[in-house]
């Protein structure tokens, strides 16, 4: 959207704004350091003959003796066979301490690629280390996509579906629900070729697995004609925006909305079949947009009022892009600002009530100012799925990497729960086993499948042995 760091900045009366700030509170706010306290961007050093890992945002490390990179099933199965704990791993995009492991991290990103696409069938084999973005381009190669995308390009299809990782429609369903079979290496060397038909219950404990029940290598996709989409970003005021939110979601096969902190505003992103020739995507300047907002913060964060006073006389109003292209070029994109991330799943009656209540929390740090993003999904059976349970509204708010998130627990997860929420296995969340097996009616089955594949624990690390009630394994 076209807003840039300068318009918000040095929009309507900004300089009559700053001519009366008290000095005493424009002082005292512009010698705050907003960085949290132990942030450093590096991974710690690694002992000898071990290496360094960090996830994205660097919140999650870890030094195990190896980082394996298997090139084949039959290479990743003798690995399994002969190491001690095991971790998956995919792009590193999940907040949660889902890879940390000391012995062995497995890295399956040389198995990509699309081994076969039928078009007429509308099914497709991708190695599971596939990129998003270089899944969808290479089966649109073939005539084929995706029904839906989550908003970023760089995780592979192993680490997407293991988290329950989704985009945005409240007819459309998250990544997992595509899967139509997949390959397992399993901690004893074996590997399982899984379909509803041929192992059912494996099959739907096995759609989002964390990455607890062995190493995916394959996927079988249910695809559809590949499709284009007209994106459309508008902004409006927040109580206009929640107020029209049901109805939007259900006018357009996408729909999502961000709120900037202490402005009052939102952008909405509508995303619908488009026929004809394409434009090809806006530029966009959303780093500009998020720039601006700092910005905001760091210079008139310690008063609301002005704050808000000042975004409402720089935001553009109304619509502010409008293009159209392939639908994978439009729903997903790389994401240059790193950040941390907590993103909780609410039944969609109770979804904007929730969100209201999140709102007045984070306003009351003046420091927050990363938009909050709220999207629709529907129902799907995966065991573990946040969405097993019907319609959801998901609320992500971020941080940026260096700056404080620990108010995500004890300021905004207590509302979410009050609200009948489930976190996404990917975001940062405090829940342990006790509170998983009374929000999931499979979520015991899965721990027995668990056990049952894995009973020696090759693939827990302490953060999977808390969810899954095994601290005998931590």
């Amino acid at each position: 959207m076209s807003t840039t760091r300068r318009n918000l900045l040095i929009g309507t009366g900004v300089v009559a704004a700053a001519a009366a700030v008290p000095g005493v509170q424009y002082a005292g706010w512009q010698m705050k350091d907003f960085t949290r306290a132990g942030y450093d961007p590096a991974p710690p050093p690694p002992p000898e003959g071990h290496v360094a890992w960090s996830n994205w945002s660097g919140i999650q490390t870890a030094t195990p003796a190896n980082i394996a990179v298997p090139a084949s099933e039959d290479e990743l199965a003798g690995l399994l066979k002969g190491a001690g704990h095991v971790r998956p791993v995919g792009s590193g995009h999940s907040f949660t301490g889902l890879v940390p492991c000391n012995d062995v991290i497995v890295d399956v990103s040389r198995l990509s690629g699309v081994s076969a696409a039928d078009a007429s069938a509308g099914t497709a084999t991708l190695g599971a280390g596939t990129r998003i973005r270089a899944a969808a381009r290479d089966l649109e190669a073939a005539g084929l996509g995706l029904p839906n995308l989550p908003d970023i390009d760089v995780q592979t299809l192993a680490g997407c579906f293991a988290t329950s990782t989704h985009g945005t429609g409240r007819t459309l369903h998250a990544m997992h629900a595509q899967i139509d079979g997949f390959r397992l290496a399993t901690a004893s060397g074996d590997i399982l070729d899984v379909t509803a038909d041929s192992h059912p219950e494996l099959f739907s404990a096995g759609k989002v697995n964390l990455g607890a029940l062995g190493v995916m290598t394959q996927y079988k996709l249910t695809c559809v004609p590949s499709y284009n989409l007209v994106r459309r970003v508008w902004v409006d005021t927040l109580d206009a925006m929640i107020e029209q939110a049901e109805s939007l979601a259900q006018q357009h096969r996408n729909f999502e909305f961000y709120y900037f902190p202490f402005t009052g505003y939102a952008a909405g992103i509508s995303h619908d079949i488009f026929e004809g020739e394409v434009t090809g995507r806006a530029q966009g300047e959303d780093d500009e947009t998020l720039e601006g907002l700092k910005d905001l913060r760091d210079v008139f964060g310690w008063s609301p009022w002005l704050r808000r006073q000042i975004a409402a006389g720089s935001l553009p109003k109304g619509v502010v892009e409008e293009s159209s292209d392939a639908y994978w070029k439009l729903l997903s994109t790389a994401r240059p600002t790193k950040f941390n991330e907590m993103e909780y799943h609410i039944p969609v009656d109770n979804g904007l009530a929730c969100l209201r209540d999140v709102i007045k929390a984070i306003e009351t740090r003046k420091d927050t100012y990363f938009p909050m993003e709220v999207r629709f999904t529907g129902q799907d059976d995966a065991w573990l799925s946040p969405f097993n349970s019907g319609t959801r509204l998901s609320i992500a708010c971020h941080a940026a990497a260096n700056e404080p998130y620990d108010y995500f627990f004890s300021l905004i997860e207590p509302i979410h729960l009050a609200h009948g929420g489930r976190p996404h296995w990917g975001k940062l969340h405090s829940l342990g086993y006790e509170q998983l097996v009374q929000m999931y009616p499979r979520f015991q089955d899965f721990c027995d499948l668990r056990k049952q594949l894995d009973p020696d624990g090759k693939f827990l690390n302490p953060y999977l042995a808390r969810l899954f009630g095994e601290d005998d394994h931590a």
